[in-house]
């Protein structure tokens, strides 16, 4: 009678992990899918997407680097119209923010800045047209309008 009361288990111990959940593959037909990891494949998106990041940022960086070229090369302008304001002939004190006019003398071509506009000459204008300019108020000159012929 003792032997009635005593089970059996089917499952053959040799055939049964002891920690089935640290295999690295699935223990029986029910088990989720365990794949390993194509280790190429994940370091490949991996610098792909880190070369995608530092584009953008490179991207970034040269239009900051195209800015402050253009903005070199505006302050250069500036001064290079500053310093030929400055040996023209002016008959006034230019107050900072104002708009002056530009111009050559058709005799001897020397400058001279004045507050009349080119409009303004009507048909006895005795000067070229060089620019518009503006006085800033670190005492260089805005060029607002350059006459592309001179």
């Amino acid at each position: 009678m003792e032997n009635e009361n005593e089970s059996i288990n089917p499952i053959d111990k040799k055939l049964v992990a002891v920690n089935p959940g640290s295999l690295p593959y699935a223990h029986h037909a029910g088990s989720a899918v365990i794949l390993p990891e194509d280790l190429g494949k994940v370091r490949g998106l991996a610098i792909k997407a880190m070369y995608q990041q530092t584009d953008v940022q490179l991207n970034q960086i040269k239009e900051q680097i195209q800015l402050l070229i253009n903005q070199s090369k505006d302050i250069h302008s500036r001064i290079r119209i500053s310093e030929q304001i400055y040996m023209a002939a002016v008959g006034f004190d230019p107050v900072i923010n104002h708009i002056y006019h530009l111009y050559s003398k058709k005799a001897d071509a020397s400058w001279v800045l004045s507050m009349v506009a080119p409009q303004e000459w009507g048909r006895k204008n005795p000067f070229n047209f060089l620019a518009t300019v503006r006085l800033m108020a670190d005492h260089t000159w805005e060029i607002l309008k350059a006459n592309t012929e001179q």
